[in-house]
């Protein structure tokens, strides 16, 4: 009976096998070779326009050296959890350096910034306590959230006005604990960090940012949400991960000592997971340091992102209200974002179709993400195929306008 019912259950799901079908299957795709700003898929070299390597730094001399070192001095896993045989000093290394990049006394390393999310925000608070979601954060903390079994509430998206009217509900008894993401990783706009903390201090509550998409993105220096707003000292717990602009694989907490050694001994996903391999370790901490001495890489990736945002606002399309390097282009149907990003990929543009339910239905979008190193000449062959491919799926009416009018 069992079995009947898990057929019939995954049976349900046909939208892979009709989009296969179609031919615009956009997932799982195979990169033959990458190159940082060209992959190669099928043999053919495509632009890619759809990594969160901010920085491109995955093939820096010095982030590979670091991972080769890594992997000659600790070998290639370390076979156990931090918590008892999988630690080492090249972990600590990195927390260490982490922690004085972000500002705060301590960090802790965990193998995914899923698994960060994950630990944290369940681990930090229990029944009698109250968490605050935005309702676009990632999937991670809203997972858990719900592990936490404490009192949930979400809050219209960066709406500070909710996010007060549900502070004052609130009947917690101990903890209140509100979390945002840093960079809203679909539509690309930044959490209002102002007036949440503000709202924190006003009734008590802490504060967790996710940075994943902010940390070599935000700050002067690469440094994140908080320290772009100078708001470090007020923000309780800054999270991030090591699989966007630092080249790697992993995640980390940073916040104070006495917070980051609690987490330390009760962090189920920290405790029961095997810790991040050497090279990933020491990808990171290489990347870290890149990012420390050339923060101009900073600079360059905004000088893109205004680049290719102006060429596209110019031509018409709709980019919401995106301020950072993650650039959506609203299609607002699914099937017809599905068809934009196969038709952009024969092209030789590859971008991310964004259809619920991880958006509204409503709110579907091409995600393209720019990287400091992406060149001029990229960026406009890839502005070109975008208002060809968009005017012959009717997406695009107005007049193209060329860039050198």
């Amino acid at each position: 009976m069992v079995p009947d019912l898990l057929t019939r259950k995954v049976n349900k799901f046909q939208i892979a096998a009709q989009l296969k079908q179609q031919g615009i299957y956009p997932y799982f795709r195979p990169l033959e070779m990458n190159y940082g700003t060209e992959v190669i898929i099928s043999g053919r070299k495509v632009l890619m326009f759809g990594s969160n390597s901010y920085l491109g730094l995955t093939h820096h001399p010095k982030v590979k050296e670091a991972a080769r070192f890594a992997l000659e001095h600790y070998g290639s896993g370390c076979s156990g959890s931090r918590f008892l045989n999988g630690n080492s000093r090249l972990h600590e290394e990195l927390e260490e350096e982490l922690a004085e990049f972000t500002g705060k006394e301590a960090a802790i390393v965990f193998s995914t910034g899923y698994q960060t999310n994950l630990g944290v925000v369940a681990t930090l608070t229990g029944r009698n306590d109250c968490i605050l979601l935005d309702e676009m954060d990632h999937a991670s903390i809203i997972e858990g959230a719900r592990l936490s079994f404490s009192n949930l509430r979400k809050y219209g998206h960066n709406n500070m006005n909710d996010l007060e009217a549900q502070l004052q509900s609130s009947k917690c008894s101990h903890v209140k604990l509100i979390v945002s993401d840093g960079v809203f990783s679909m539509e690309g706009d930044i959490v209002k960090l102002k007036e949440l903390v503000a709202l924190a201090e006003k009734y008590h509550a802490m504060v967790m940012l996710d940075d994943a998409h902010s940390l070599g993105v935000l700050g002067k220096y690469g440094d994140g949400t908080a320290a772009h707003f100078n708001l470090t000292d007020k923000v309780d717990l800054i999270m991030g991960t090591f699989s966007k602009s630092l080249a790697s694989l992993g995640g980390f907490v940073a916040g104070r000592a006495d917070v980051i050694n609690y987490l330390k001994h009760h962090a189920r996903s920290l405790i029961f997971s095997a810790s991040i391999p050497p090279a990933a370790a020491g990808a990171a901490l290489g990347a870290l340091r890149v990012l420390k001495n050339e923060s101009e890489r900073v600079t360059k990736l905004w000088e893109n992102t205004w680049y290719m945002k102006y060429a596209l606002k110019q031509m018409g399309f709709d980019l919401g209200k995106t301020e950072t390097p993650i650039i959506p282009i609203f299609v607002r149907n699914d099937m017809l974002t599905f068809q934009f990003a196969s038709k952009l990929l024969d092209e030789g543009i590859f971008v991310n179709p964004v259809v619920s339910p991880a958006v509204p239905a409503d709110s579907s979008l091409i995600r393209l993400s720019l990287m400091a190193t992406h060149t001029i000449e990229q960026m406009d062959i890839a502005i070109e195929k975008i208002s060809s491919v968009a005017k012959q799926l009717g997406i695009l009416a107005a007049p193209e306008i060329s860039l050198y009018q």
